[in-house]
């Protein structure tokens, strides 16, 4: 189908395409793999000839957006999640951070809300015969601020995947296209140690047949995947999915067959991974995709019975309160979907929720439970919402536990360098 011939949206040059952006505008720009490339390189590169634009984008993949100094008056960057690319810009105070769930993005772009989008900068795949493009890895926010903004600027890329669910959007709603011909950013597997084994291992204990998981990516979400291999029918309701699963599907593992919601359907907001990952989703009926505000709805989650969530985090106190996005009063990263699936997980009959994660940091010289969290530390997930800790020393359970009962669960999985100094915190604290 020659598209252009049966719709008149103008086609332009991504440097014609970003002058239509205007000054005090609020420019939403579509998430991880899903940010337009191209679109994004000419607005840094045009960042001049703006006056105080905001943008809004959560991570971005690859060199994505930055924030040097001298973009000071042009553009000021907000977001609610710090990635790699833009630590050293949030360190100097050159980010303007707003707590928030990511569920919660989407009616924060609402007439009158502090996202509202003037422009949006996304990118699409190319159309089927109706006309529809999918926002194939990145539906999320992406497809809220595609329908509420009063320019959407999309950069049409042929190796963009076509992935369906309330994933589309028809080419009359775009005022502008950029046509584009580019792989998509990838997230390489990390390299899985003895210690993400262990965790994996004590993770998969607490999987039984016929769950429905959410997990994230790195070695700890992969390495889980690894010792879930004589499950069955487990089922997928993800803010994201990264390659590990695709395995788990091809062998029969991952089917969906026992959700009570989406059955059948590998469900996700967002994805990121390698080609293996994009080829495996392209035209893909298993797959669906869905904005944010539905996957990541605990009310939504809560649907699927034995939905267990895996995520991950920096520090465990001994109260049992989760520090996930920041070191100290450094943020280094948000509170992403990680107590929408604790929460959704919590509602689901038969729910588990999981904050996994390595006993050290800093190369063993450093406990992360910890007797009191860091001074100026995020409590990300609450001693009220906790469910299981699991370190490669163990699994503990902290809900309906007393104090004194988590703090003991809690030194028996930390490292051993580490047991004495808590201990003696525990005796200090709790002996009567």
């Amino acid at each position: 189908m020659d598209w252009s011939k049966l719709y008149s949206v103008p086609q332009i040059s991504a440097e014609e395409a970003v002058t239509h952006i205007k000054d005090n505008d609020l420019v939403v720009v579509a998430h991880a793999a899903g940010a337009p490339q191209l679109c994004v390189d000419a607005l840094m590169n045009n960042f001049q000839a703006y006056h105080n634009v905001r943008v809004f984008h959560m991570l971005t993949l690859g060199k994505g957006i930055c924030n040097p100094p001298e973009m000071a008056g042009h553009l000021q960057h907000i977001t609610n999640f710090i990635g790699g690319n833009m630590r050293q810009a949030m360190k100097e105070n050159r980010v303007d951070f707003f707590p928030g769930y990511f569920s919660e993005v989407p009616a924060m772009m609402e007439p009158g809300e502090l996202l509202h989008p003037d422009v949006a900068l996304i990118q699409v795949s190319y159309p089927n015969a109706e006309g529809y493009c999918s926002f194939g890895v990145s539906c999320d926010y992406t497809k809220p601020a595609a329908e509420k903004a009063k320019v959407v600027i999309a950069e049409m890329n042929a190796q963009m995947p076509f992935i369906g669910g309330d994933n589309l959007i028809h080419i009359s709603k775009m005022n502008y296209v950029v046509k584009a011909d580019y792989p998509l950013h990838y997230i390489a597997p990390t390299e899985i140690k003895e210690v993400e084994e262990s965790i994996g291992r004590y993770c998969a204990k607490l999987v039984d047949d016929g769950d429905t998981l959410q997990l994230g990516i790195g070695a700890i979400p992969d390495a889980v995947l690894l010792f879930l291999k004589d499950k069955k029918d487990l089922g997928i309701h993800s803010e994201m999915v990264s390659d590990g699963v695709v395995e788990l599907v091809n062998s029969g593992v991952i089917n969906g067959s026992r959700k009570q919601i989406n059955k059948g359907k590998i469900v996700a907001t967002f994805l990121m991974g390698t080609q293996v990952l994009y080829d495996f989703v392209h035209n893909n009926n298993d797959v669906e995709m869905y904005p944010v505000d539905y996957v990541n709805d605990p009310w939504v989650i809560a649907q699927n019975d034995h939905v267990v969530s895996i995520n991950s985090c920096v520090e465990v106190d001994l109260m049992g309160q989760v520090v996930s996005e920041s070191i100290g009063a450094r943020q280094i990263s948000g509170v992403g979907g990680q107590i929408d699936f604790v929460r959704g997980a919590a509602r689901s009959k038969d729910g588990k929720s999981i904050i996994a994660m390595p006993s050290t940091a800093g190369h063993g010289k450093l406990s992360r439970i910890v007797p009191i969290i860091s001074e100026g530390a995020a409590v990300t997930t609450s001693r009220n919402d906790v469910d299981y800790i699991v370190t490669e020393y163990g699994i503990a359970k902290l809900k309906g536990k007393t104090l004194r009962e988590r703090a003991e669960a809690l030194i028996a999985i930390a490292h051993p360098s580490f047991r004495p100094e808590l201990e003696a915190v525990y005796r200090e604290k709790y002996s009567h």
